[in-house]
């Protein structure tokens, strides 16, 4: 068995094709599968990285963006310790940012994913899993605000919740901890 200090689940949301699969097979395997069927319900991989000394595990929920599974796909939303939105940069409808090395074709300029973001007081960053650009960088930034806010529950344990399981110390699950 793999050991850990902390475990956190990440949720990956947006609508149908925008990138949510490729983006975490960038980040998990490290590459980018062209030509990438449709996600069916839910599925997650694992990644597990090193923050200041501690093992960190991402449990990264790549959720099926068509109708018929919202359903299903917004139970995984309740135990998350973080939410992605992805949408498609080339789409006004999946906005309603992925793909930025579709230059070209895009259709959502920066600056109104920014304002998107700031309303909502979530944390902005656009990336392109086909060229690796931000991936590595969202997840990490994830992972680390992530792992500074256990350590600060790990000091003040009075403010503990529910724990999320695994690893050798427990951690309070904070639902609005990240928004990105």
């Amino acid at each position: 068995m793999e050991d850990y200090k902390y475990l956190f689940k990440v949720v990956l949301i947006g609508n149908a094709g925008v990138g949510k699969t490729c983006l975490v097979s960038r980040y998990t395997k490290g590459f980018f599968p062209p030509g990438q069927m449709a996600t069916i319900g839910v599925d997650f991989m694992i990644k597990t990285i090193e923050i200041d000394g501690d093992k960190v595990k991402l449990q990264i929920w790549d959720t099926a963006g068509q109708e018929r599974f919202r359903s299903i796909t917004q139970s995984y939303y309740r135990s998350a310790n973080a939410l992605i939105l992805v949408y498609d940069v080339c789409s006004q409808q999946s906005y309603e940012s992925n793909k930025i090395d579709q230059t070209d074709k895009r259709e959502i300029p920066t600056h109104i994913g920014k304002e998107f973001a700031e309303r909502y007081e979530m944390r902005f960053l656009e990336t392109s899993a086909k060229e690796a650009d931000n991936v590595d960088k969202l997840f990490s930034s994830i992972a680390y605000q992530l792992t500074a806010q256990a350590r600060d529950l790990e000091l003040r344990p009075e403010q503990q919740g529910t724990f999320v399981a695994g690893g050798s110390t427990p951690i309070a699950s904070t639902p609005s901890c990240c928004k990105l």
